[in-house]
């Protein structure tokens, strides 16, 4: 299993992560923005985790990002994503930009309290870019737009006059973006992940990231693939945390059935055959999880190097553990009822928050098309097509 980089890092991952679950049940009923803990978050320096040392940054390869990523996502899946994203976002430039961009980017974030947000969404397609003296304008509205609220940057898209993706990276306090805390999920409630809308904002030549995803190389269309294994590691930790909490639970308040024969809920021969079961799909999606993390730190690693082939090798690793993460996470933190018993059903318990997050976060996209690009694989050789989306 992948580890943080340094012991000083793991021993920052934990106290964040104990911070965090602390005031987890809590900030779920709330919603809401984050602030004091995305403070948190920028204060434990794990922002520039992924950055390479050239850039002041810890130089942390993808594994060692996820797993911090995985861990959050056992006590707060809301930040966890927003974490996440944080280190996608930065990827982006680093993917879609030029060489001044993306190590710009990077040094900028090295210190530790740059906190990248989202507003990319390329499905939402309201958002117009025109050009304009001395540069352009962006007008319309962006949906989804995860960890905008509170965030200094964002990764923007709009299309053109000619129906292309233009992808800019932007101050978030730039006139004319306004930023709406209209997030209402039922899940994930700290991810803010509502509507941004832009009247007239203006961007420089020098914003826009020219060589936007499967458009631009081969290395650009792993951007997709990176989003998707963040969300194969939320939906672990998830998982682990759900399981975690419960059997913990069961072992200090569950009681057992009353025609079990049993002294306690954690000797009865049903609980354990259903925790042998939950752990075994949770085990299952974590070795995928650390396979296709390993995969796309080699594929990273061969930047412009990458093949068409070595990309569709990394597109298969990550929708095989994208399917088993969303089994397991949906299974697991639904399951946990049925051997924590009705007591584990009272709202102070908050183990309602794992399967609410899980089923919230795991409809990004439905997992019939990737088993359908498996298909065509195991079936005929055919590798996933990038795209935008996966």
């Amino acid at each position: 299993m992948p580890q943080a980089s340094s012991p000083d890092i793991s021993t920052t991952i934990e106290r964040l992560a104990g911070a965090l679950a602390s005031t987890a049940v809590e900030r779920d009923r709330r919603g809401g923005t984050a602030k004091a803990e995305r403070d948190l978050i920028r204060q434990s320096g794990l922002l520039r985790l992924s950055i390479p040392r050239a850039q002041g940054g810890e130089g942390a390869s993808w594994a060692e990002t996820l797993m911090a990523v995985r861990q959050l996502a056992r006590v707060d899946g809301s930040l966890a994503h927003l974490f996440g994203f944080h280190h996608l976002l930065l990827a982006t430039v680093r993917l879609f930009g030029d060489q001044r961009q993306w190590q710009a980017s990077y040094t900028e974030a090295a210190d530790g309290t740059v906190f990248w947000g989202n507003a990319l969404n390329p499905l939402d397609k309201r958002t117009r870019i025109t050009a304009r003296e001395g540069g352009y304008a962006i007008n319309g509205t962006k949906t989804f737009c995860s960890g905008a609220s509170d965030a200094d940057r964002l990764i923007v898209s709009a299309l053109d006059d000619q129906e292309r993706l233009v992808v800019a990276a932007l101050p978030a306090t730039r006139p004319g973006i306004e930023i709406h805390g209209d997030w209402d999920a039922f899940g994930q409630r700290q991810t803010d992940s509502g509507t941004v809308t832009f009247t007239d904002v203006r961007v420089t030549s020098g914003e826009l990231l020219r060589t936007p995803g499967p458009l631009g190389s081969v290395f650009a269309s792993l951007r997709p693939c990176l989003a998707q294994l963040i969300l194969v590691n939320i939906y672990v930790g998830i998982g682990e945390g759900a399981l975690g909490q419960a059997s913990t639970f069961t072992r200090e308040q569950a009681r057992p059935w009353i025609s079990s024969g049993v002294a306690s809920a954690a000797q009865d021969p049903f609980v354990l055959r259903r925790y042998g079961g939950l752990w075994v799909g949770l085990e299952g999606a974590r070795a995928l999880a650390d396979q296709a993390a390993q995969v796309f730190d080699e594929a990273w690693r061969q930047e412009d190097r990458l093949t068409t082939e070595g990309r569709g090798t990394v597109a298969v690793a990550i929708a095989t553990a994208k399917v088993a993460a969303t089994r397991a996470a949906l299974d697991t933190t639904s399951g946990i009822f049925e051997v924590t018993g009705a007591r584990a059903t009272a709202a102070g318990a908050g183990l309602d928050r794992f399967w609410r997050n899980a089923r919230v976060h795991t409809l990004h996209d439905p997992i019939d098309y990737k088993l359908r690009e498996l298909g065509q694989w195991a079936l005929s050789g055919i590798l996933p097509t990038p795209s935008f989306y996966s």
